[in-house]
């Protein structure tokens, strides 16, 4: 549903003067509400609406995606002859030297404020929208209310009741969670409760809801001092809450399940609390592996990969990280579960749900899980080669020509690559991407505990042991950083996590220590002219 800006004019003055540092095109956005609306005809197609675009946002490899990993240690995208230079487009949020004309910036604050003014047309009493709706709504203006604070710390909020001539106000610091959490609290009244494994858990569930509350209780002492440059310190009730919020979640039969990669099939399981329908699976797929890795959707765009200091977390050998036959085998290089492993060939065909036949072997069964790194091999065990003929040995190291440590220049088959769902089953395009799950709200738990004054280790090793992973004797601040980066690598919480455990900031490969103003994105110009109420963030 598009919305025209039909009242708001700009100074030739200030467009001229703005002129030469960016495109100040101002676009249908967040912002803008046409004239004399009086509530949509259709609440529940607005929320069918609302829920695809969210969707395709989170489906997507770039912008909100790009944002919370590509800019943290757990993924860069080198360029390789031509491809994925994109005039520095992913070295710039990498190294964070990013500017004002990022697309991946831009995007998400357009998209994520449109998703909660249509929450908010859908909540509007002339829309007269049903109890179930209207919760699905009130959760859904929260969860873009809340990605727009983490990534922007201010949040345009339009008063759908209000004359469209009006500007948006600006909601920041306290009043903006409070707003948030004001939301999450009647969307947890009424939501329903939905038991782990059935149901349609591509709509919120009061376990949704809990656990997005917990999410911003979590972090509420970093919101609330984010535009003052200040850290403040987590409040103890705060605490209390998230630990009560998981233990209801698990009241509804939420629980960690052994079979790592078998949680992002599509498929039930008691892990999962809320996955997303999107065509883009495949984005999580393809965007790493190399072109001749499997034939399916038309072979890999060999871009994303994984820092070799990100790997060296996990246990296991360096260099290598084999399946000793097929992806239902034990590892046999001393790595933990999660790492995952590269078959030596293809699983044979057995006829499995959402498999297809190729040469008698399941097609993309050849594609490894988790860390692909050291050679790669097609579905009869023969070792793949790159498009120069030479052998596809995907290596820890990201080098030019010259061997010299680089993010351009590379050749095909530099870096680690990262596979969570695999190409196995349904091609990869199943519309199932995770967005929530236990497993992290037990982390978030042991979290809680720790900055309550209390000792997460055994809630760490519970996890760890079911991983396959060694327990850990102590588990620190640092420690716990690592675990959630071990657990929930590439599912969007890894830029969250650095911050509130103050390591955004800090240097690793291809990037220096960065300044503080990087902890938050900077406005869009083009939205900083069209509401006077924004201010540019520290720094910019």
């Amino acid at each position: 549903m598009k919305r025209y800006l039909k009242y708001f004019s700009l100074s030739l003055l200030a467009v001229f003067a703005l002129g030469s540092c960016t495109d100040l095109e101002i676009e249908e956005t967040d912002s803008f509400i046409s004239e004399g609306f009086q509530g949509l005809e259709d609440p529940t197609s607005a929320l069918n609406q609302l829920y695809n675009q969210v969707g395709g946002q989170l489906g997507d490899q770039a912008n909100t995606y790009a944002l919370t990993t590509v800019t943290t240690d757990e993924q860069l995208i080198p360029t390789r002859g031509a491809d994925w230079g994109d005039n520095g487009r992913w070295r710039k949020l990498h190294q964070h030297e990013w500017g004002f004309e990022e697309t991946d910036i831009l995007t998400p604050f357009d998209q994520w404020n449109a998703n909660q003014l249509l929450a908010s047309q859908i909540l509007d009493d002339r829309t007269g929208a049903p109890a179930d709706v209207a919760a699905q709504a009130r959760f859904l203006r929260a969860w873009s209310m809340f990605i727009i604070l983490d990534f922007y710390g201010q949040v345009p909020f339009r008063d759908t009741q209000l004359s469209s001539s009006e500007l948006p106000s600006v909601l920041t610091g306290a009043e903006a969670v409070s707003f948030i959490l004001a939301d999450l609290d009647a969307a947890i009244s009424g939501l329903p409760a939905v038991q782990a494994g059935t149901g349609d858990l591509s709509r919120a569930s009061k376990a949704a809801a809990r656990m997005l509350k917990a999410k911003v209780l979590l972090n509420r002492h970093i919101y609330e001092n984010q535009l003052t440059g200040g850290g403040g310190s987590p409040a103890a009730g705060d605490m209390q809450e998230v630990i009560s919020l998981v233990d209801q979640i698990a009241a509804d039969g939420y629980a960690l399940q052994s079979g790592y990669f078998e949680i992002f099939e599509n498929s039930a399981d008691s892990e999962t609390i809320w996955f997303i329908n999107s065509g883009n699976t495949g984005n999580r797929i393809f965007n790493g592996l190399h072109y001749n890795s499997t034939g399916l959707g038309g072979g890999g765009w060999n871009g994303f990969s994984t820092l070799a200091e990100f790997y060296d977390l996990f246990e296991g050998d360096a260099n290598q990280n084999r399946f000793a036959t097929d992806l239902e085998s034990a590892q046999i290089d001393g790595q933990e579960e999660r790492r995952g492993g590269v078959p030596q060939e293809g699983v044979p065909f057995s006829g499995a749900a959402n498999t297809s036949d190729n040469g008698g072997y399941e097609d993309g069964s050849n594609v490894g899980l988790g860390f692909l790194v050291g050679q790669q091999y097609a579905l009869n065990g023969t070792a793949l080669e790159d498009r120069q003929g030479q052998p596809l040995v995907f290596s820890r190291e990201f080098v030019d020509g010259d061997g010299n440590a680089s993010l351009i220049n590379n050749d095909e088959k530099t870096g680690i690559r990262v596979m969570k769902y695999s190409p196995r089953f349904g091609g990869g395009f199943t519309n199932h991407v995770l967005v929530m799950r236990y497993a992290d709200a037990h982390l978030m738990k042991a979290e809680a505990m720790m900055r309550s004054g209390g000792d997460p280790t055994a809630m760490v090793n519970e996890l760890r042991v079911l991983r396959g992973a060694a327990p850990l004797g102590t588990v620190t601040e640092s420690e716990l950083l690592d675990e959630r980066g071990r657990e929930l690598y590439t599912e969007g919480w890894r830029r969250n996590d650095m911050i509130r455990f103050g390591q955004y900031l800090r240097n690793w490969e291809f990037k220096a220590d960065t300044d503080p103003k990087r902890l938050l994105f900077p406005i869009p110009l083009p939205q900083l002219l069209a509401n006077p109420n924004l201010v540019q963030n520290p720094g910019y």
